[in-house]
């Protein structure tokens, strides 16, 4: 099949915008899962017998469960924010094309 001289592969494909705010989302996203993980385990670590991770932060067994909880929800906050960011970042560089160029699928 000869291609003509008028066809442009690049119109294809949207002309995308920066993905600078969704790897500022991605990279905030890191900071929260990473943070998330220390202060759960800067808590295990006040279980377990070792209370000065934290300094007075979690001295009692309670403090600590605290801490453990604030931990792992900011470490679901974190993945998930990533995640997201990550899906709408990999989402947008679809093919614009006509519904009728594609397969029929009966």
């Amino acid at each position: 099949m000869k291609i003509s001289d008028g066809f442009d592969a690049r119109r294809l494909r949207p002309k995308g915008q920066s993905n600078w705010r969704m790897r500022l989302g991605a990279g905030f996203a890191a900071v929260l899962a990473t943070f998330g993980v220390l202060l759960a385990m800067a808590g295990i670590a006040s279980l377990i017998g070792h209370p000065p991770a934290l300094g007075e932060l979690n001295t009692s067994p309670a403090g600590a469960v605290v801490s453990i909880v604030l931990g792992l929800l900011f470490l679901y906050i974190g993945v998930w924010m990533w995640r997201r960011t990550r899906r709408r970042r990999r989402s947008s560089g679809g093919l614009n094309m006509s519904p009728h160029l594609m397969k029929k699928h009966d």
